[in-house]
This record gives C-alpha cells, structure tokens and sequence, in this order.
C-alpha cells in the first residue's frame, strides 16, 4: 500500500478563509449575508446574501479541486437565487469551473468578482419564502450567540 496519501476532499481550513473573504465581499456591495444558509432542498448554500432590493446571491466556495471535482451538486442552487458564483482562491484552477457561472477569487482579507453572474430571476413566492426563511435563520443564529 505504500506510504500515498489521497488528497483531501475538501480543506476546512481553506473553506473558512475562502467564507470570510466572500462575506467581506458581500457586505461591501450591500448584501447582508449568511454562512450556510439551508435551502429548502436540503441542500446548504456556503454563503448567500440579501441585497436591499431582495435580490439572492449565493455563492459556493471550493476549497480546492478534488472539492469541485466530487460536488457536483451545485446546479441545485440555481433555483434559489437570483445570481450564482463559485468563489475560489487565487491558485485554483478555474478552467475547470462551468463557464457561464459567475466567479469570485477570494482570500481571508476580501474578495473580487471576476467574472458576473447569469441574472436570474426568482418567482416572487419563491423569492418571499426564501427571504422569510433567510430573516428565521438570521434570527435564530442570533438567539444563541
């Protein structure tokens, strides 16, 4: 068996870094935003935002490419959001990422948008049950601080 080390999966250390940069980010362009807000999918964005006018952003963060390359859940995020990036680091290899996705290279200190977006837009009684689903978790993650 030797002495090989498979690489990891995911890096939660890198994840951390990747989140606090892409929440500095959403916060500078108006969005409030929460980290692994869960969608009624049952899926867990990384980080989504709310912008004043209501508008979804949600962004998914890979840590590095053996995290992308076993995830491929991300299409089930399209649903619940208005704009949809992949955030990375500076070193990923982003030639990988779906192109017409946006794409948002980040560290601990910021982050930059890189490529835009698709706009998409929510139907309002999807866009009124995410906005209330988003203030009760906000509001819950408060209530136990």
């Amino acid at each position: 068996m030797g002495n090989t080390a498979a690489a990891p999966l995911a890096r939660p250390d890198q994840t951390a870094i990747l989140t606090r940069g892409v929440m500095r980010l959403f916060v500078e362009l108006g969005l409030s935003p929460l980290a692994e807000f869960k969608l009624a999918n049952g899926r867990r964005a990384d980080v989504a935002g709310v912008d004043r006018s209501g508008k979804i952003t949600i962004a998914e963060i890979k840590s590095c490419q053996a995290d992308f390359d076993v995830d491929q859940k991300w299409p089930d995020y399209l649903d619940f959001c208005d704009r949809y990036f992949f955030a990375v680091d500076p070193n990923f290899p982003v030639g990988i990422l779906p192109p017409d996705e946006g794409l948002i290279l980040a560290d601990a200190y910021g982050a930059v948008i890189k490529r835009p977006s698709v706009e998409r837009t929510l139907a309002a009684a999807r866009r009124k049950a995410l906005t209330l689903r988003f203030a009760r978790q906000a509001a819950m993650r408060l209530s136990y601080a």
